[in-house]
C-alpha cells in the first residue's frame, strides 16, 4: 500500500499544487492576509517565465541568459503607456506581444548564427543592452524605475487588484503548462527536440532546424513578456533591474532545479526556488549562504532535477524493482 501511495502521489502532485493555488485567494480573503496571495501570484508569474524558457532551453537546447530582456519589455509595455495615462490592458498586451515577438526574432536570428558559449554571451549582451537602454531613459525613472499609477484595465477588471492578477496568472499558468504538454508531443516540438540532439540530421530529413529554433525562441520570448506584463501589474512598478542577467540566471536555475525539458519542471522549480528563498529569509539574515548550499544539494539529487528525482523514486518504489531503480529478474520475466 505504501508503494501504491507513493506512485499515486507522484501523479497527483501537480493536481495537489493547483488545488492549493485555488484555495490560496479564499484563505487570504478570509484571514485578511494579502501577503501570501501576492507571494503565490509572484511564484506563478515566475513559473510562467520558466515555462517560456523551457521551450527554448529545455526543448531546443538554446541556453539563453537574455530572457530577462523580454520580462522587462513586458513590464514596460504596461509602465510606459500608463505614464501617458493609457490604461487599456488590451493595447498594453498588444504592445507587449508585438515588441517581444519583434525583438525576439531579431535577437534570436542573430544569436542562432552561433552555438554554445557564443550563443550564451550574445543573448546576455542583448539583455544588458536593454538594461542600459532603460537605465538611460530618465524620463521613465532611469535606474530607479517607475511606479505604475494606472494599472491595466481589461474586461472591466483592474489587474492592479491583487486577487484579479492572481486569478489571471493562475489561468495563464494552467494554459501554459497545458500548451507545453501538447507542444512537446507535436511535430513542431519533436523537430526542435530533434534539433537539440542533432540539427544536421533534422536538416537532412527536410526540416530547416534553424527556422524551427527561431520560431521556438520567438514563442518563448512572447510568453516571457506576458509574465513581465503580469508582474508589472502585481507590483505596480517597472524597473530596468528586471532585465538584469541576475533575473535570467534565476530563471535558468529554476528550470534546472525543476527539470529541463519536462512539462512540470518549470512549475516545480519556481516553487522550490522562491519558496525556499522565502523560508530562509524568515529564519536568518544570512539566508543567501544557506540558499546557495540548498541549491547545490538539490542540483546534486539528479541531472533531471526534481522531476527526475521523483521519477527515480517512483521506479525505486515500484514492486519488484531493485534499490538501484532497475527491474528485478522476476519483473523482467513478467514483462
Amino acid at each position: 500500500m505504501t508503494n501504491t501511495f507513493k506512485l499515486n502521489f507522484n501523479r497527483l502532485l501537480p493536481f495537489i499544487i493547483f488545488a492549493g493555488l485555488v484555495v490560496v485567494p479564499f484563505w487570504g480573503y478570509a484571514t485578511d492576509s494579502s501577503f501570501y496571495v501576492a507571494f503565490f501570484a509572484r511564484v506563478m508569474i515566475y513559473a510562467i517565465a520558466a515555462v517560456a524558457l523551457n521551450l527554448a532551453l529545455g526543448y531546443g537546447g538554446l541556453i539563453s541568459l537574455g530572457h530577462a530582456l523580454f520580462m522587462g519589455l513586458g513590464a514596460y509595455s504596461v509602465a510606459i503607456p500608463a505614464f501617458y495615462g493609457i490604461d487599456n490592458g488590451w493595447l498594453q498586451l498588444l504592445i507587449c506581444i508585438t515588441s517581444c515577438a519583434v525583438i525576439g526574432y531579431i535577437t534570436g536570428a542573430i544569436s542562432l548564427r552561433t552555438t554554445g558559449i557564443g550563443f550564451i554571451m550574445i543573448t546576455l549582451a542583448f539583455a544588458q543592452m536593454g538594461y542600459f537602454l532603460f537605465v538611460s531613459l530618465k524620463v521613465y525613472g532611469g535606474d530607479d524605475g517607475t511606479s505604475i499609477a494606472n494599472t491595466s484595465q481589461m474586461l472591466g477588471l483592474n489587474l492592479g487588484d491583487i486577487y484579479t492578477v492572481y486569478v489571471v496568472a493562475f489561468l495563464v499558468l494552467i494554459l501554459s503548462v497545458w500548451w507545453m504538454a501538447r507542444l512537446r508531443a507535436s511535430p513542431f516540438g519533436m523537430v526542435i527536440r530533434g534539433a537539440r540532439q542533432n540539427a544536421r540530421r533534422v536538416n537532412a530529413i527536410g526540416f530547416p532546424a534553424r527556422r524551427y529554433l527561431i520560431g521556438a525562441y520567438v514563442l518563448s520570448a512572447v510568453l516571457c513578456g506576458i509574465a513581465g506584463f503580469l508582474l508589472a501589474n502585481l507590483n505596480a512598478f517597472a524597473s530596468p533591474s528586471l532585465m538584469s542577467w541576475i533575473i535570467s540566471g534565476d530563471l535558468v536555475v529554476m528550470l534546472v532545479l525543476g527539470g529541463m525539458g519536462s512539462v512540470l519542471g518549470p512549475l516545480y522549480g519556481a516553487f522550490a526556488f522562491l519558496g525556499l528563498e522565502e523560508i530562509l529569509k524568515m529564519i536568518t539574515t544570512h539566508w543567501l549562504a544557506l540558499f546557495g548550499l540548498a541549491i547545490v544539494f538539490i542540483g546534486l539529487m539528479g541531472k533531471k532535477g526534481i522531476v527526475g528525482f521523483m521519477d527515480d523514486l517512483t521506479s525505486w518504489c515500484r514492486p519488484g524493482a531493485r534499490k538501484d531503480g532497475t527491474a528485478s529478474a522476476t519483473e523482467k520475466e513478467a514483462s
